[in-house]
């Protein structure tokens, strides 16, 4: 990869988790790039549309052309259209959080969601980020697919995270980790209690396409609703939708295979 294409997509990157903006220098101090080479990228990127400056010598924020350019592939693929009748239904039966997570190499990426809860308090994160593999429930879903060598290596490349990010349950060391996953591969999905996020508990489960992992349901909302009984509760359902969707998914899906072992 040229220096020049790898330091766009940095700054990409970069402006992503800042929605708000990033001042130039920065940007440029954070990603160890001189100011000159920061400031030409960036002009660059706002020429094409993908950037813009929220006055003059202002800071630097994102435009939705990228976001764009993600929700045309997803609508090209199928993937929402197929998942969506599912995804409604799962979130009207349990009245929470339902989400659809894809595979794309080394990420598991949120793509599609049903909201059951109309009011009241509800948990509804953005859609498009990465989940952090070792302290979501989708992502533990996807990792108990794997074998432990496999799994671990795919959650050291991304990063385990700072605890303080995450909720108080949230594995912080590889013995922790492989734990959780041991007790998930037992039962067939996954279930996380005050690990993501203070006061939310979730659950998912794999979709599968011939043995290999495609994607995740998943199910999130407050633990006082959500609670690990209720959990447990609706895991034969939440199987059977998966069951349902990884055919259906087949013939339609442009989601990349997992880079290691089986998926």
């Amino acid at each position: 990869m040229s220096i020049a294409l790898d330091r766009g997509l940095s700054l990409l990157e970069q402006l992503a988790a800042h929605p708000e903006g990033l001042p130039l220098a920065q940007m440029a101090g954070d990603l160890d790039m001189p100011l000159s080479a920061c400031h030409r990228l960036l002009a660059e990127l706002q020429r094409r549309g993908y950037v813009r400056q929220q006055r003059r010598q202002g800071d630097y924020q994102l435009t939705t052309k990228l976001v764009s350019l993600g929700l045309g592939y997803l609508s090209s693929s199928g993937i929402v259209d197929v998942a969506e009748p599912l995804l409604e239904r799962l979130a009207q039966r349990t009245g929470e959080l339902v989400r659809l997570s894809v595979v794309d190499g080394d990420r598991l990426t949120w793509v599609a969601k049903a909201q059951g809860l109309r009011k009241g308090l509800r948990y509804d994160p953005d859609m498009g980020q990465d989940a952090r593999l070792s302290c979501t429930a989708s992502g533990h879903a996807w990792l108990l697919t794997m074998s432990d060598e496999d799994a671990l290596t795919l959650v050291m490349r991304q990063g385990l995270g700072a605890p303080a990010d995450y909720g108080p349950r949230a594995p912080t060391t590889v013995k922790a980790l492989l734990g959780v996953l041991h007790a998930a591969r037992v039962r067939g999905y996954a279930v996380i209690d005050e690990v993501f996020a203070p006061g939310m508990s979730a659950m998912a489960v794999p979709v599968l396409r011939r043995n290999e992992t495609i994607g995740v349901i998943s199910v999130a909302g407050p633990r006082l609703r959500l609670t690990v009984e209720r959990m447990h509760e609706l895991a034969p359902e939440l199987l059977t939708a998966a069951a349902e969707l990884g055919p259906i998914l087949n013939a339609n899906s442009l989601m990349g295979r997992p880079p290691l072992g089986k998926g």
